[in-house]
Formats: structure tokens, C-alpha cells, sequence
């Protein structure tokens, strides 16, 4: 009689267990989760290349600015009379495939001593079509002046409507500053 106790003891315990099993199926958990997961975690795998393409945009930038600026800094750019296009264009070789050299924005402006030169971001206005209509000068100075040079880009933000906005232009795009402050050598 004992056994027979026992015995149907475990029989109803397989029973149940077999049947919670029933009840908990985890077939699908993992698909339902990954659904749950999938969509901030792709867009958070897009907002972090994003950020990661404008920053190495905007290092590319400032090595172009640093390269392109020993031409002013040795004063070949003065004694061969070279013009803002030109320079642009020197500009444009460096900074190879992201940019479109059309859309780099230089200025050159001369100061007495460091302490007067301005490097901060111009605030940039722009017209109907979305382009920026600052007049930005050339001046690339003589012998021991001290130089700021600037090369700004607009770079084109595409994540902005998932809430993920790094512009900081009014037109949508991140303006990227490539600055270099130097003095000219006695040439």
C-alpha cells in the first residue's frame, strides 16, 4: 500500500510538472524580446555611427586647416599672391572624399597680437536656398602677423527625426570649424 501511495504521488507531481510546462512554453520568448530590444538598440547603434562620422569629419577638417595653413605660415601664399580660390583649392586636396569643396567656407583674418584674434564660431545667416551668406575675408597678412584661419563646413545631419539631433545650425546641419591661430615667419 505504501508503494502504491508513493507511486501515484509521483505520478500526479509528473502530471503537474508536465502541465506548468504546458503553461510556460518559452518557444517565442526570445523573438518577443529581441522585438522589444531591436528598435532603440538599432537606433542606437545609427545615432553612435552618426556621431562617430561627424567627429572623424570634423578631425579630418582640422588636419586640412593644420596642412593647408603652412602655406600662409612660410608666406608662399603672400609672395606668390595667391587668392582666396586658390587657397580654397589647396584647401579642398586635403580634405579628401567626405567634403564637397564647393560647400568649404574660409576665412583669413590678420590680428595685431594674440590676445585681440578672434576664434570663435561665426554665427552664420543664411538665404532662401539654405546657403550661408557671410562675406568671409582673405587676408593673409606679412611677415609676423598673427593669423586666424578658419575652414567651416556644413555637414548634413540625417538622424534628426528619430530625436537623435546633433545639428547646430538652424537649417538642420552641423557646422564643423577647422581653426588654426599661428604667427607668420619672417620670410
Amino acid at each position: 500500500m505504501r508503494v502504491a501511495t508513493w507511486s501515484s504521488l509521483a505520478r500526479r507531481a509528473r502530471s503537474f510538472v508536465g502541465a506548468k510546462a504546458l503553461i510556460r512554453r518559452e518557444d517565442g520568448v526570445a523573438a518577443v524580446e529581441f522585438g522589444l530590444v531591436a528598435a532603440p538598440f538599432i537606433g542606437l547603434l545609427l545615432a553612435l555611427l552618426e556621431a562617430m562620422l561627424i567627429f572623424f569629419a570634423g578631425r579630418l577638417l582640422d588636419v586640412a586647416v593644420t596642412q593647408s595653413s603652412r602655406q600662409i605660415l612660410t608666406g608662399s601664399a603672400q609672395t606668390s599672391n595667391i587668392t582666396a580660390s586658390a587657397f580654397a583649392t589647396a584647401v579642398c586636396q586635403n580634405v579628401y572624399a567626405l567634403f564637397n569643396c564647393n560647400n568649404l567656407m574660409i576665412d583669413v583674418e590678420t590680428y595685431a597680437s594674440f590676445a585681440a584674434a578672434n576664434t570663435s564660431a561665426p554665427t552664420l545667416t543664411f538665404n532662401a536656398q539654405g546657403q550661408a551668406t557671410n562675406s568671409w575675408q582673405f587676408n593673409p597678412g606679412g611677415p609676423n602677423d598673427i593669423v586666424v584661419l578658419r575652414v567651416m563646413y556644413q555637414w548634413p545631419v540625417f538622424l534628426g527625426p528619430l530625436g537623435l539631433n546633433l545639428a547646430n545650425l538652424s537649417n538642420g546641419n552641423r557646422l564643423l570649424v577647422g581653426t588654426n591661430v599661428f604667427k607668420n615667419e619672417p620670410y
